[in-house]
């Protein structure tokens, strides 16, 4: 006798699967300044990245940076927009398709940004419409922050709520010192250093800044920083002796005290101090983005050059690289155990 009669006209409803959502910042849509004052209104307004009470932050947000930002941030955008559109975005999407082919047709991968399209409400919905009722989400952050992982969590918690049939939910923990992310950074930028024309005095790893006072909050991000810049530095040091290593913190934003030292002011610094030859990584970043193609290889450089440098070199992030993604894949698995 069959268990579960059905009636004829019963309609047919996937289920059982199980999917993997890869998540990232975002982005604007176009380098454009109506496109960047949308991206930037929904990221400014969100008050894990800034934690001013509203009733003083939206006159500010709205009366003056959503009139003068987008258009010098469309032109930094302008600059590293390629056929595929936003590299973070093109670049998540690649990460996305070739996970899947890692993982194989019993996981369904797809990837979203918390800021942005694709959202994570579109894309939890029609993971969930594909019959992937057992979901584990990526925040692409190896190391911990409220403003990033937390605030993917606070858009699933929002999209859950509106939801009458949920998934069971699962998110990838900081991986900010995990052997496994430890060693495809130091494989991928040895071998990045060693295709360079130039030998460099200095390795800078930079991450994205954060205001100091998060910290002093309890924020682990600094913490979590400073253990990835510890590990990988003690890789590196033991292959490249010669070659002496520096953390810094990129993307101030506003008057506030942020993490320092500053990536700017270190690379003035250097090239005052009679650096020639300095590369620079993010091991932060598990893409590349404007931060990354604009911030670093560009405004970085000019930084540098002014100061007195001669040869310098920004290395890629992971991306969808081979040691990238097998790095991916294995954390993914780990999490997946089980389902």
């Amino acid at each position: 006798m069959d268990p579960d009669p059905r009636p004829n006209d019963h309609p047919e409803v996937a289920s059982g699967g199980v999917g993997v959502l890869l998540v990232n910042l975002g982005t604007p849509d176009a380098p454009t300044p109506g496109a960047v004052r949308r991206y930037l209104a929904e990221f400014l307004s969100d008050p894990r990245v800034i934690e001013i009470p509203a009733i003083a932050w939206k006159p500010i947000l709205h009366g003056i940076i959503l009139r003068t930002r987008p258009a010098r941030s469309a032109h930094a955008y302008a600059q590293v927009w390629t056929d595929e559109g936003s590299p973070l975005a093109a670049i998540t999407a690649a990460q996305a398709r070739k996970l899947q082919d890692l993982l194989g047709e019993g996981i369904r991968v797809d990837w979203a940004m918390r800021y942005g399209n694709p959202s994570i409400p579109a894309k939890l919905a029609a993971l969930m419409e594909a019959g992937c009722e057992r979901l584990l989400v990526v925040p692409l952050y190896p190391q911990y922050s409220a403003a990033t992982t937390a605030s993917v969590v606070d858009k699933l918690g929002e999209t859950l709520r509106a939801m009458r049939w949920q998934p069971a939910l699962r998110t990838l923990p900081p991986y900010y010192g995990d052997d496994t992310y430890i060693d495809a950074l130091e494989t991928d930028v040895v071998r990045q250093l060693e295709a360079l024309d130039f030998t460099p005095e200095v390795l800078l790893l930079s991450f994205h800044g954060m205001p100091e006072r998060t910290l002093h909050l309890g924020d682990p991000y600094h913490c979590h920083c400073r253990k990835t810049a510890r590990l990988l530095g003690e890789k590196l040091g033991a292959r490249l002796p010669q070659m002496r290593i520096e953390t810094s913190f990129q993307s101030r934003f506003g008057r506030a005290r942020w993490l320092e030292p500053a990536t700017e002011t270190v690379l003035e610094r250097e090239g005052k101090a009679g650096t020639r030859r300095l590369a620079v990584a993010a091991p932060g970043f598990s893409a590349d983005c404007i931060e990354t193609l604009e911030e670093l290889a560009i405004r970085g450089r000019d930084v540098f050059e002014a100061a007195g440098g001669e040869h310098f070199a920004v290395l890629s992030c992971l991306n969808d690289s081979s040691v990238g993604m097998a790095m991916l894949q294995a954390l993914v698995s780990r999490e997946l155990s089980g389902w």
